[in-house]
């Protein structure tokens, strides 16, 4: 039995949560056994289950002195974190504050995956993020772009992507062009609304200043002082990849963002991101950033709907209807 002694009652309070919902999480995370008395707790367990919940219990113990405010998955995230490299540095990622919504909520890494890319982003003009839904890749470049011009790094926010989904063509969709890519775009503006206040943004899409287009709008231009995210870009082909690479202009950044698991190209036709990830390695103010599964920030089961595909993949199973 390992015992820890928590020298600060209200801080102590702070981490266990309500009717010690936290301590709780952390035991069901991390397979152990603990039980609160004052300001002390007991774990039990296999001693590799036991180090990890120790190491969770002290940093976030840290982090709640340092006035950070706990949620759930952060405990998920703590105990990945921790299993994978027991030496990570909660604080580090935790405590890294890209942007703070018009709700007061901080948007920060978290996980060491998240934090890589969001280095990698302030160093690098060009980063390429690949990796699987959930991942947090379109919404973390989201909150860059939105930091960058509120500290007005950049004079405009541009926001595309490819108008392509599996099993759908847009000729054969309702209403004019504008109806027709909407259902593409959303994704974009709901990660925008979820930074910004509803009329704020409206405002600044209506000025240009935010522009939230189809990929196919890029060609023939040169994109000046904008931050630029290209999302779902495994579905652009070699030349549309190839030309919007060639629009950024001076004093802009770009991050481009897909998961090569999903691509909804026709049979045969080859993806832009797979190719730009094969031959554009190793230039100088360019970076990619890879994502896996056990990198998810959703729900927990999304992480294993994705293991589970992965299997099925590479196991050439084929589900049956």
């Amino acid at each position: 039995m390992k015992t820890i002694i928590l020298n600060n009652i209200d801080m102590a309070q702070e981490l266990f949560g309500r009717h010690n919902d936290n301590i709780s999480k952390i035991a069901d995370t991390t397979e152990t056994k603990i039980d609160v008395r004052g300001n002390e707790l007991h774990l039990r367990g296999k001693e590799t289950d036991v180090l990890v919940a120790e190491n969770i219990i002290h940093q976030l113990y840290e982090l709640v002195k340092k006035r950070y405010s706990l949620n759930p998955t952060d405990i998920e995230s703590a105990a990945k974190a921790l299993r994978l490299d027991s030496t990570c540095k909660l604080a580090t990622i935790f405590l890294d504050t890209i942007f703070t919504t018009v709700k007061n909520r901080p948007i920060t890494p978290r996980n060491p995956a998240q934090k890589r890319y969001v280095d990698a982003a302030r160093k690098n003009d060009i980063v390429f993020s690949i990796g699987p839904a959930g991942t947090g890749k379109t919404y973390l470049a989201m909150a860059m772009a939105v930091a960058a011009f509120t500290r007005g790094e950049i004079n405009r926010i541009v926001l595309t992507r490819p108008a392509v989904e599996a099993g759908e063509t847009l000729g054969f969709l309702p209403g004019d062009l504008a109806e027709k890519i909407n259902p593409y775009l959303r994704p974009l503006y709901d990660a925008l609304y979820d930074m910004l206040a509803f009329d704020r943004a409206r405002e600044l899409i209506e000025q240009g200043t935010i522009e939230i287009a189809p990929l196919a709008f890029m060609r023939g231009r040169t994109l000046n002082n904008s931050f630029i995210i290209l999302d779902e870009a495994q579905n652009t082909s070699s030349e549309q990849m190839k030309m919007f690479l060639t629009r950024i202009g001076y004093s802009s950044r770009a991050v481009i963002t897909g998961d090569i698991t999903q691509i909804d190209l026709p049979r045969g036709k080859k993806s832009g991101l797979v190719e730009a990830k094969n031959i554009l390695q190793g230039i100088e103010g360019l970076e990619f950033v890879y994502f896996t599964r056990e990198d998810v920030v959703r729900h927990r089961l999304v992480s294993r709907i994705i293991q589970a595909y992965e299997r099925s993949t590479k196991t050439g199973k084929n589900l049956k209807k």
